[in-house]
């Protein structure tokens, strides 16, 4: 009930209330004592929280300074007090991190007026985590957290209305730039067949950047100090490999029409496509997350499906629009 009186993604909601504390002026061996009367000691007890004579919180006592010090030693002697403390108030997520960052096993979380109220544990960090994490796969794809697999159909099909009609209308924009370069799919025909390879890979590039990306602003790792660096260091990502997997899809492609009239023009044009359209996706699988945050949204929202948009139209619009400079109408 103590729980349920705190904000849903709150530390207070995900407290345990299981936890053993013991006074500063007592002896080890009134510790030892103590814990002989449990059956088994709550999960996750690495440490014991420690409380002045009036019950204020003033620190932790590790279970493994217990064993290896002498039972006259009091615990005043050996309190740790330069320690993470958390309020019930604070966001969860911003705990996880914490969690992560410090590798902690448990933290005390204590109220404004000092006094210990719970403890938070690995295994509800681990909650926290696999929650966003959920969160973040279904937001990608346009998707909502609270939907019930086995929900209503009717009411589950038009939640997923939103998405899938951004997607038709990206479809319907990357097909009307296909159209647009009948004439040069007309005069060689295999664009037709590359296009795709052109798309796909670009896609799948973008697709990594765009992951890393809104895991590591999920996790905290994003910050305004360090968000210039990572952008440089993924468009430079790009560029390299876009040359790389360029350069292999380009020579691919002319051996596979070695005794064509235009089998090393297609491959030096693949080659331009596949690298300007690496960057693209990397900008766009940047862009997309970064934006979103800035604007207080989700940075996981719909990602994918204005990634895809921008390298399927991107990529079309790139490679048709070098193979119309490179094959000239007669």
């Amino acid at each position: 009930r103590a729980a349920m009186s705190y904000p849903e993604n709150s530390v207070g909601a995900r407290m345990d209330f299981e936890m053993i504390s013991v006074r500063e002026d007592i002896r080890l061996e009134a510790v030892l004592k103590y814990l002989h009367r449990f059956e088994n000691l709550p999960d996750h007890t690495d440490q014991l929280f420690v409380v002045g004579l009036k019950g204020q919180f003033v620190g932790v006592l590790p279970v493994s300074l217990i064993l290896v010090h002498e039972s006259f030693v009091t615990v005043s002697d050996l309190v740790q007090t330069d320690i993470l403390t958390l309020n019930p108030l604070d966001n969860a997520e911003d705990a996880a991190h914490a969690f992560e960052r410090y590798d902690l096993v448990s933290a005390p979380v204590v109220d404004e007026a000092g006094r210990l109220v719970g403890r938070l544990t690995v295994n509800d960090v681990l909650d926290v985590i696999q929650e966003g994490n959920n969160e973040d796969v279904l937001a990608s794809v346009g998707l909502s957290d609270e939907q019930d697999i086995f929900g209503n159909v009717w009411e589950t099909a038009k939640s997923r209305w939103l998405w899938l009609g951004v997607n038709l209308c990206t479809a319907f924009f990357a097909s009307r730039v296909v159209n647009a370069f009948d004439g040069t799919i007309e005069r060689v025909v295999a664009l037709a067949a590359l296009m795709p390879v052109v798309a796909g890979m670009a896609g799948n590039s973008g697709n990594q950047t765009l992951t890393l990306l809104v895991r590591s602003l999920a996790m905290g790792q994003v910050t305004n100090s360090n968000e210039e660096d990572l952008i440089y260091k993924e468009v430079w990502i790009s560029v390299i490999n876009g040359i790389v997997w360029g350069a292999i899809s380009g020579l691919f492609v002319w051996l596979l029409y070695w005794d064509s009239p235009y089998g090393k023009t297609l491959g030096f044009v693949m080659f331009l496509a596949m690298f300007l359209n690496f960057v693209l996706g990397a900008v766009v699988g940047l862009a997309v997350p970064l934006l979103l945050k800035r604007f207080g949204r989700d940075p996981a929202l719909g990602g994918s499906v204005l990634l895809t948009f921008s390298t399927d139209s991107g990529g079309f619009l790139i490679f048709l629009g070098l193979a119309t400079l490179f094959f000239p109408s007669a």
